[in-house]
């Protein structure tokens, strides 16, 4: 049985910029979910004191959503689609161009393969 989902669950260390940037984060979620053809639903950012901000897309086809540490220079990022047409890595080249991470750990998990 093909798989119903793929959800990319990333890790991006020695993050450079943007860390606690909500509005450049917000914007990178919207490119995101356009560069992986998805269908937009809502999106919603929010910012923590001292630091560190946290985002969801809400697709039709599932979530794109991530975290940051800015006092870590990381972020831990999801991309969860549905359906044969999105293509998640595609949002993750956004958050790559958005953070410029000195390394990134990817996995991929697919979703929905009844064993």
């Amino acid at each position: 049985m093909r798989e119903l989902g793929r959800h990319l669950v990333v890790e991006l260390w020695g993050c450079q910029q943007n860390l606690n940037n909500p509005e450049e984060i917000r914007k990178a979620l919207v490119e995101a979910v356009r560069r992986a053809g998805a269908t937009l639903i809502d999106v919603h950012v929010h910012t923590f004191n001292p630091h560190g901000v946290s985002g969801v897309a809400v697709i039709a086809e599932s979530h794109i959503s991530l975290h940051t540490w800015p006092e870590h220079g990381y972020v831990a990022l999801d991309v969860f689609t549905c359906g044969e047409k999105v293509v998640p890595e595609a949002a993750f080249e956004v958050f790559r161009d958005l953070f410029r991470p000195q390394r990134t750990h990817l996995i991929e998990i697919k979703r929905g393969i009844q064993l």
